[in-house]
């Protein structure tokens, strides 16, 4: 709580009338709106003075003898969480002599009842500035507040349409990102894998050109193996065979010529017998 101290001080003098309006204002933060402390104490000064010219003027048509009013108002706005206090501290004193005339009396009379119509006139006219001057207040801190709002709701729109849109950016930015990762990823892998068939087969097939070669080479070294063995055998056996029959033709012709000489020399020896 803070004492902004005295604000304002209305002091007239007329015809023994004493006014004194003091109007303290209380708030708990220097922050106080100006506009709504400016706009009550005003009104309540306008209101307050109003009722102290009345007042005075009954208090002084009414009664002969001196008179003092005195009042206190009091007065709490809370605005935006906020508190202000108007304290309106009002004396109002009159007097007047009590020895007059009758004339002087009908005089005064007719003159405090066109002073009670004009102050009524002046009542009216002040309730209807200080009504206008309330409406107009509470437009302007509805349209003030209205432009706020749409201020803050605008600004809020639009915050959350940047984050929005930065988000949609980042995971679309992400997404790329991954697919292209994984794209050539799986293009290396894929790749990787073709060479590693591609050896495998290659080595594959030079493994079984190299078993196919030397397997035809032991075949055929085997089987010209097999064919020289084949024609020794052959040769072989023919050169037996032939030396066989030789041996054979070569016995019957030794054996047919001991046969011949043998009948020979038996014929020659019968012949001789003979």
């Amino acid at each position: 709580m803070f004492f902004n101290g005295e604000f304002t001080k209305h002091r007239s003098r007329k015809k023994g009338k004493k006014m004194v309006v003091v109007v303290v204002v209380c708030s708990r933060s220097s922050s106080s709106s100006i506009v709504v402390v400016v706009v009550v104490v005003v009104v309540v000064y306008v209101v307050v003075l109003v009722v102290v010219v009345v007042v005075a003027e009954v208090s002084s048509s009414s009664s002969s003898s001196s008179s003092v009013v005195v009042v206190v108002v009091v007065v709490v706005v809370v605005y935006s969480s906020r508190l202000v206090v108007v304290v309106v501290y009002l004396v109002v004193s009159s007097s007047s002599s009590s020895s007059s005339s009758s004339s002087s009396s009908s005089s005064s009379s007719s003159s405090s009842s066109s002073s009670r119509s004009s102050i009524v006139v002046l009542v009216v006219v002040v309730v209807v500035v200080v009504v206008v001057v309330v409406v107009v207040v509470v437009v302007v801190v509805v349209v003030v507040v209205v432009v706020v709002v749409v201020v803050v709701v605008v600004v809020v729109v639009v915050v959350v349409v940047v984050v929005v849109v930065v988000v949609v950016v980042v995971v679309v930015v992400v997404v790329v990102v991954v697919v292209v990762v994984v794209v050539v990823v799986v293009v290396v892998v894929v790749v990787v894998v073709v060479v590693v068939v591609v050896v495998v087969v290659v080595e594959v097939v030079v493994v079984v050109v190299v078993v196919v070669v030397v397997v035809v080479v032991v075949v055929v070294v085997v089987v010209v193996v097999v064919v020289v063995v084949v024609v020794v055998v052959v040769v072989v056996v023919v050169v037996v065979v032939v030396e066989v029959v030789v041996v054979v033709v070569a016995v019957e012709v030794v054996v047919e010529v001991v046969v011949v000489v043998v009948i020979g020399v038996v014929v020659a020896k019968l012949v001789a017998a003979v």
